[in-house]
Parts: structure tokens; C-alpha cells; sequence
């Protein structure tokens, strides 16, 4: 991952921190962006970008909410 990658998802974590998910971390942003990669391949960097910048706030803790429910870890 770029500085700027890492900066963008610094970012998003900041904005969906700011609506009330406390602990949101760049780390959890970049992970549940990445989640979707696993099974195609890693996009061309304009669609990463792309998919920081319009991850919403629900979508990431429906990933979250899909996270705990596999791993099984409350």
C-alpha cells in the first residue's frame, strides 16, 4: 500500500469516526476495501481509489457486522 492509499484511508476513517463508529481504524477501512479483491485480483489504482472514497458508513458496518459473524468473535 502507496502513502497515499494509506492516507485516503485515513481519511474515510476520520469521516465515518465522525458519524458516531468510534473505533474505526485506516487499517479496518483498508480491509474491508480490499475484502471484495480477494476473489478477483487487485483493480488498477483508480478503482481502489475509487472504492475508499465512496465507501459509506453502511456499507462498512454491514462488512463489519459480516466480519464478526465469521470470525465468531464478539
Amino acid at each position: 500500500m502507496t502513502v497515499a492509499l494509506e492516507n485516503l484511508c485515513i481519511s474515510k476513517a476520520a469521516e465515518i469516526r465522525s458519524l458516531g463508529y468510534e473505533s474505526v481504524t485506516w487499517r479496518d477501512v483498508w480491509a474491508c476495501v480490499t475484502d471484495k479483491y480477494k476473489k478477483k485480483g487487485t483493480p488498477p489504482l483508480h478503482q481502489v481509489v475509487n472504492d475508499i472514497m465512496s465507501l459509506k458508513s453502511t456499507q462498512f458496518m454491514n462488512w463489519m457486522t459480516m466480519r464478526i459473524y465469521k470470525d465468531g468473535s464478539f
